[in-house]
């Protein structure tokens, strides 16, 4: 049995935000920069909350089944509503993408990986 590999990506805006709670976001926007943007298991989250109040977290998971994407779509949904919601922040709009790597074309340099590979 083949593994695959999932990249979910949950994006949406924080909403009603206290003077504080914007000012505790720009405090930690060095950490969150896009710069250190990764898909993880654990997630990662980018937002620059000093151009605009839109935020991304990147998540990572490992399935069996073609069947299992709909569910680790879910817990990544899930998971960046946790994050929010456990720091007291709003959010709305929220919106989850996942892209099974099994199925994307491999660009050249992965073909010719691929192809040295074979040899």
């Amino acid at each position: 049995m083949t593994s695959r590999t999932i990249r979910v990506t949950v994006r949406g805006a924080f909403d009603a935000l206290t003077d504080a709670q914007r000012a505790e976001l720009l405090a930690a926007a060095a950490e969150h920069d896009v710069a250190f943007a990764a898909f993880t298991a654990d997630g990662s989250m980018t937002y620059d909350i000093a151009a605009r109040p839109f935020f991304t977290f990147r998540y990572a998971e490992t399935v069996a089944e073609e069947r299992d994407i709909p569910a680790v779509t879910a817990r990544a949904q899930t998971a960046a509503q946790e994050w929010c919601s456990s720091r007291g922040y709003g959010f709305k709009n929220l919106s989850a993408q996942a892209v099974d790597l099994s199925q994307t074309p491999m660009g050249s340099r992965g073909r010719r990986e691929a192809a040295r590979n074979d040899r």
